[in-house]
Parts: C-alpha cells; structure tokens; sequence
C-alpha cells in the first residue's frame, strides 16, 4: 500500500547549491520566529534562501538575508522582505554550534525550509565546511560519471 503524503508537509525553499559549494558534516532542524503575513507568503510559495546563512550572535542563533515576499492582503501589517529572523533551537544545540563556528571554522547554512507535519515551518540547517575549486572540480566530475554509468546500465539492461 503506497503511504499518503501529508497536505501539511510541504518544501518552501531549497538551497540547492548548498551542496555543492560546502561539504556538510551534521544537519539539524530549527524552528524559525515568524509574523503572521510571512506565514501567509510562505504557503503562497514566495522564499528564497540560497543567498542567507546563520549567525550565532548573542547567544542567539539569526538567519540572516533570508527571503519572505511580501503579502499583498496586509497592507500596513506586512512585513520587510530580507529581515533578520531569530532561529529556534535548544541551548545544547546553541553551544555546539557556537563551538563549532567558532573554533573549528564551520559554517552554518540553511539547507532546506518546509511544512513538518503540524504545519509549522522548519528549516533545515547544515554545518558545513566550505570546498575549495578542486573539491567542487572533484564533486562535479562524479556526479557527471554517475549520470553516464546510470545511462550506460540502463542501455545495457534493455539489450
């Protein structure tokens, strides 16, 4: 039996590049503060984090330079596009990453935002550290040979 997907759940955004320009090392999910009207742009499909990171700043964990489109319906309850939007997580999960920002240069990049089940927005957080040009050189030339193996077994399956 094929299992239902839930309505709630849904993918907002996706930093696809997130991949490519770092090696992730661990991933977490976050909770994330929200006005009501970016809510409602939110489920409307208006966001964008492929330029945004986070920040641990104050003992706080920020997404900095994230996107939200406005929503037309609130006209003088909107909200700024690219505000500074604080980021939910555990104080355990605050120091580790601190301790990871800061001491062993790891960066924190949002991978994912999404619906969880309840409906409530999540993101997905990634550390990561960056890649150097031969790395990406590297990822790029084995994704290609992946693709070329798949169509080569998929030729041969049907000879």
């Amino acid at each position: 039996m094929v299992a239902k997907s839930d309505p709630n759940s849904k993918l907002i955004a996706e930093n696809r590049r997130a991949r490519f320009d770092y090696s992730i090392e661990s991933d977490l999910e976050a909770g994330i503060m929200l006005f009501g009207s970016e809510v409602k742009s939110l489920r409307q499909g208006g966001s964008n984090i492929a330029e945004s990171y986070a920040s641990v700043e104050g003992g706080e964990l920020w997404l900095i330079n994230g996107y939200i489109a406005p929503y037309l319906q609130a006209k003088t309850f909107g909200h700024e596009e690219r505000r500074r939007r604080k980021l939910l997580v555990s104080k355990k999960e605050l120091s580790r990453l601190w301790s990871a920002v800061g001491r062993e240069g790891m960066t924190i990049v949002p991978m994912k935002m999404y619906f969880n089940d309840r409906g409530i927005v999540k993101l997905k957080l990634g550390i990561a550290k960056g890649k150097k040009l031969a790395d990406k050189r590297e990822t790029s030339a084995k994704r290609d040979w992946d693709r070329q193996k798949a169509r080569l077994l998929k030729q041969n399956s049907r000879d």
